[in-house]
C-alpha cells in the first residue's frame, strides 16, 4: 500500500449497515491500514443511489463492501462494478446463496430484520436494564436473579463484559471483591455453574490501576495501585472463587469479545 495517498472503503447496506461494517473493520484490524477510512451508507432503497455511491467510489480508488437483500439491487451493484472497475465485495450474498442451496428454503428478502423488534430485541432490552441496575454489587437481591454473576477485584473488565453480554440478551450481575467486605449471602446461594470469576496477572492489574490514578486525579502511590495490595486482593479473589467452585477467566490481554465467547461457551 502506497504511503503516500489515503483509501476508502465505502460500506453498503439497504438496511444500517452493521453487519458489512463490522467484516470490514475485523478486516482492517488485519493490515496496517493507517491510511484506509470507511464511509457507511445505509438504507439504499433505488438502483440511482447505488450508480452515485459507485460512480464515487470509482474516483476515490477504493473498493465497497455491500449487505444488499433486494435482487435488483445486488444485480445493479454487480453491473456497476463490472462498468467502473470497482472492486464490490457482496458480505451476505454468498450466505444466501449456501443456505438456499443446502436447505433449499427462500429468503424474505427484507432488509434490516437483524434489528427487528422482536422477542430477542425486547429480552436483549430487558438484559441491558438489568446489567445496569446490578453493576458493580448495586443490587445484591438480584444476584439470585441473573443468569450469570461476574466477580473480580477492581478493573478486571467486570463492567464491560456484562452490557457485551447483555447484549447477547444474557441478564448479568457483577460483583466486586475486595478483601475488607464480606460477599452478600446471597452470592453463596447462586450455583457455581452461573458464576465467573474475572483475574488478571498482577502486573498488567498494577499498569491499570495507575492509568485510573492518573485520569480520577489521586496521587501515585496510593495503596489502590500498589503490587502489595494487589496481590492482597488477587490472593482474596482467587481463595473466594475456589470457595464458589466457579469459572476463573484470566482477562490479561484479552479482548472482550474473547472473554465473552469463553463465558458463553460455559453457559450454554
Amino acid at each position: 500500500m502506497r504511503e503516500d495517498r489515503s483509501y476508502e472503503i465505502t460500506i453498503c447496506s439497504d438496511s444500517v449497515g452493521e453487519t458489512a461494517e463490522a467484516v470490514v473493520r475485523a478486516t482492517m484490524r488485519q493490515f496496517d491500514g493507517h491510511h484506509v477510512t470507511t464511509k457507511r451508507i445505509g438504507h439504499i432503497k433505488t438502483e440511482e443511489e447505488i450508480r452515485a455511491i459507485m460512480e464515487s467510489a470509482a474516483k476515490r480508488g477504493g473498493f465497497v463492501a455491500y449487505t444488499l437483500v433486494q435482487p435488483e439491487l445486488r444485480e445493479m451493484m454487480k453491473e456497476e462494478a463490472i462498468r467502473l472497475g470497482v472492486r464490490a465485495v457482496d458480505i451476505m450474498g454468498p450466505m444466501m446463496e449456501a443456505f438456499i442451496e443446502t436447505f433449499n428454503d427462500a429468503p424474505k428478502r427484507k432488509p434490516g430484520l437483524l434489528h427487528q423488534l422482536d422477542e430477542d430485541y425486547f429480552r436483549r432490552v430487558e438484559a441491558i436494564e438489568f446489567a445496569v441496575k446490578c453493576d458493580d454489587g448495586r443490587d445484591t437481591s438480584a444476584l439470585l436473579k441473573a443468569q450469570l454473576v461476574l466477580i473480580g477485584v477492581s478493573r478486571t473488565s467486570k463492567t464491560p463484559l456484562s452490557i457485551f453480554l447483555a447484549h447477547k440478551g444474557i441478564k448479568v450481575s457483577n460483583l466486586p471483591l475486595v478483601p475488607e467486605v464480606k460477599p452478600p449471602k446471597e452470592l453463596f446461594l447462586v450455583p457455581g455453574s452461573r458464576v465467573v470469576g474475572l483475574t488478571m496477572d498482577a502486573e498488567k492489574l498494577y499498569k491499570i490501576r495507575t492509568e485510573r490514578l492518573k485520569t480520577v486525579g489521586l496521587p501515585f502511590g496510593a495503596k489502590y495501585a500498589t503490587m502489595e495490595r494487589i496481590a492482597e486482593e488477587l490472593n482474596y479473589a482467587h481463595s473466594l472463587m475456589k470457595e464458589l467452585g466457579c469459572l476463573v477467566i484470566n482477562v490479561t490481554d484479552k479482548a472482550i469479545e474473547e472473554t465473552a465467547g469463553i463465558i458463553m461457551g460455559h453457559v450454554q
